[in-house]
């Protein structure tokens, strides 16, 4: 018994590799569920043996790959507040999650991530309760020193 594949094995084969992407959160068997894709669409048009086919795969696979990590990851910047240096985060606004106590530090929340996390601990020389709205005054190691906002 032989088997054959046909244009919609390829098609099927390739979207099962892309939506396979969503449990796979790698990003790169997204451009193989394409390559396949490729051949599929293009075994519409002619008939290609099995070696054909599988080099047309390879190569389209390599293809989208190589042109993702080359030219369209770049372009894709971060645009949070995660990598925003120490100095520009000086002045970011925040809510008190955790009351400061003289035995431990409190916790404030960001809307928007501070320095690659949302929650911080800090220190304050105003009486802060939670509920406050307080804002970054200076940055020590891994602590914040922080300013009530009146």
């Amino acid at each position: 018994m032989d088997f054959e594949l046909l244009y919609w094995h390829w098609l099927v084969l390739g979207m099962l590799l892309v939506v396979g992407e969503i449990f796979i959160p790698s990003f790169t068997i997204f451009w193989f569920g394409l390559g396949a894709i490729v051949v599929g669409l293009l075994m519409t048009l002619v008939t290609l043996s099995f070696t054909a086919q599988i080099l047309i795969w390879t190569v389209s696979s390599v293809a989208f790959t190589a042109l993702w990590f080359k030219y369209l990851k770049p372009k894709m910047t971060d645009r949070t507040s995660a990598g925003i240096s120490r100095d520009a985060a000086i002045g970011e606004a925040g809510q008190v999650i955790k009351a400061p106590t003289e035995h431990s530090r409190g916790q404030v929340r960001f809307t928007t991530p501070v320095l690659g996390d949302d929650e911080w601990d800090f220190i304050s020389d105003d009486d802060v309760r939670i509920g406050d709205r307080v804002f970054i005054k200076e940055i020590s190691g891994n602590t914040l020193i922080v300013v009530k906002l009146t």
